[in-house]
């Protein structure tokens, strides 16, 4: 059975340990964290300015999701959009790379989203994903999620994706 609990520290070595290669690094958005192969330093220095900025206060939330048998297996974060309280973004969604494809993903994105309406009582998620990320655009709509447009970026364009609380009912 998974759980979700805040992120610690000492997590970062293990998330860290699951980004092996560049794909891998660009699709999880380490683009933000510098030059690949990202450090357990460089992710909590990341999470640590984030949570310190203004304008980020009480507004960057990480998370892992753990089982007994594994430990920690996923990570995700949450953080309210343009200030309100009723809209949620995850973000830098990753599942330890020696269990991917058997659910861990799509059941640790389950707990973040009743969490997120339950818990926060937000209206709606956002999730956005590389066009060429197929294996987690797969996740993200087994769990509900649906496609909303396409914004053109580089390296890769983003399929922007939401689910509203009452597509859970």
């Amino acid at each position: 059975m998974l759980r979700l609990r805040q992120y610690k520290s000492c997590d970062a070595l293990k998330i860290a340990g699951w980004i092996k290669d560049e794909d891998v690094y660009r699709k999880w958005g380490g683009e933000l964290f510098g030059a690949f192969p990202v450090s357990p330093e460089t992710i909590n220095e990341t999470y640590s300015a984030k949570n310190g900025l203004c304008e980020e206060a009480d507004n960057f939330y990480p998370w892992v999701v753990f089982d007994d048998e594994n430990g920690v297996v996923g990570h995700f974060i949450m953080r309210y959009l343009n200030g309100d309280n009723k809209l949620l973004r995850f973000g830098w969604v990753i599942v330890d790379d020696s269990i991917r494809g058997k659910g861990y993903g799509t059941e640790m994105l389950r707990l973040g989203l009743q969490y997120a309406f339950d818990i926060l009582k937000v209206e709606k998620v956002t999730i956005g994903v590389f066009e060429n990320n197929e294996i987690a655009h797969n996740c993200y709509k087994r769990v509900g999620f649906t496609d909303t447009c396409v914004v053109q970026k580089e390296p890769w364009n983003v399929i922007e994706m939401e689910i509203r609380r009452e597509d859970l009912s």
